[in-house]
């Protein structure tokens, strides 16, 4: 059997690449350099060796603030050193006190801690609705086209699948008449539209932007405009280096948040970053990034109702078994002063 590799497929398997490098960097190298020593002719006062910050931070476009941020010095100039740990489940990291601070998706945050898993929810991401969208094949001319097809949900019960089923309900789509099918993230998803294994997939940037440039997919839904309550990103932090350790956590929250406000104060270094790290054409970008800017809040504070509101959404869809009082494990007493907008 002959295969035939295209420019477009090229492209993907760029990415993925990609994606498979960062992490395995970020799971070896990705610590911020120690301050150097002064010179003997500076201040006689000795500078202080910068602190390690464990993080399990989002990799690819989520993450970038925080990349441009430590290239700007702003970890840095908190005093903090990260050693960035690579993981599919921060959650045993931080159950295992392997991990300090996390980036993690909401619900899996409240449904750990919840059940005991000691965590803190100490703020919300750089965004708090999820940025993900439903891209159709090029000869899908609606979601209501989409009666009786196969979508890709990406992995069952997750953010990403709730806003799949949900665009679906609200656009009038049985779902008993839909197939969903677990086909994976990113590149691996765009995948499926292109060769045709599903109609549509619900997708991250700058996958849906990159269908669109390149004529194989179509975007058919924002799913923030259909879930704008529905909470997605927070940080999370071990409770017993909250315990040990408070000052550390307010610095980080202050470092990430610079980050975020910069770049987004910043949006032609942001994205000439965002091309260059991800090997994606700058076109691409700049339509990646505007698609995105209206839900870019640079807000930590969390929301208890909104948490109540998405935890009741994930029970409709029995995602979750109960209802958790999140008030138990929220604690916003580390937001730096001034962080929120």
């Amino acid at each position: 059997m002959t295969f035939t590799l295209s420019i477009a497929s090229f492209r993907l398997m760029r990415l993925a690449a990609f994606g498979a490098a960062v992490a395995i960097v970020a799971a070896c190298s990705r610590t911020e350099p120690e301050a150097k020593a002064p010179a003997p002719s500076a201040a006689p006062v000795a500078q202080a060796a910068a602190q390690k910050v464990r993080y399990a931070g989002y990799p690819g476009v989520t993450g970038l603030g925080v990349q441009l941020g430590i290239d700007k010095g702003f970890f840095k100039d908190e005093g903090l050193a990260l050693e960035f740990i690579n993981t599919q489940d921060a959650v045993s990291g931080l159950a295992s006190g392997d991990i300090d601070i996390a980036d993690w998706n909401t619900t899996g945050a409240i449904v750990a801690a919840g059940k005991g898993v000691p965590l803190t929810i100490v703020s919300s991401m750089f965004r708090h609705v999820g940025p993900f969208y439903l891209v159709g094949a090029p000869d899908i001319a609606s979601v209501a086209a989409l009666r009786g097809k196969t979508v890709g949900a990406a992995a069952f019960g997750t953010g990403l699948d709730v806003y799949a089923r949900t665009i679906l309900s609200k656009e009038g789509v049985p779902l008993d008449s839909v197939s969903f099918v677990a086909n994976g993230v990113n590149a691996a998803a765009l995948a499926t539209v292109e060769n045709g294994s599903v109609s549509a997939t619900i997708i991250h940037e700058p996958f849906a932007s990159l269908a669109e440039a390149n004529g194989k997919g179509k975007v058919l839904a924002a799913g923030y405009d259909y879930l704008p309550r529905f909470h997605t990103g927070v940080i999370v932090a071990n409770n017993q280096f909250i315990a040990s350790s408070p000052q550390l956590v307010e610095k980080f929250l202050r470092a990430y948040f610079k980050s975020n406000e910069y770049a987004k104060a910043h949006l032609d270094e942001y994205k000439a970053f965002y091309a260059k790290r991800l090997s994606v054409d700058p076109k691409v970008v700049d339509a990646a990034v505007q698609r995105e800017l209206p839900i870019w809040a640079n807000d930590p504070k969390v929301s208890l109702d909104e948490l109540q509101q998405t935890q009741q959404v994930q029970l409709a869809l029995g995602f979750q078994k109960e209802i958790y009082d999140a008030s138990r494990f929220v604690n916003l007493a580390f937001i730096p002063k001034g962080t929120a907008p």
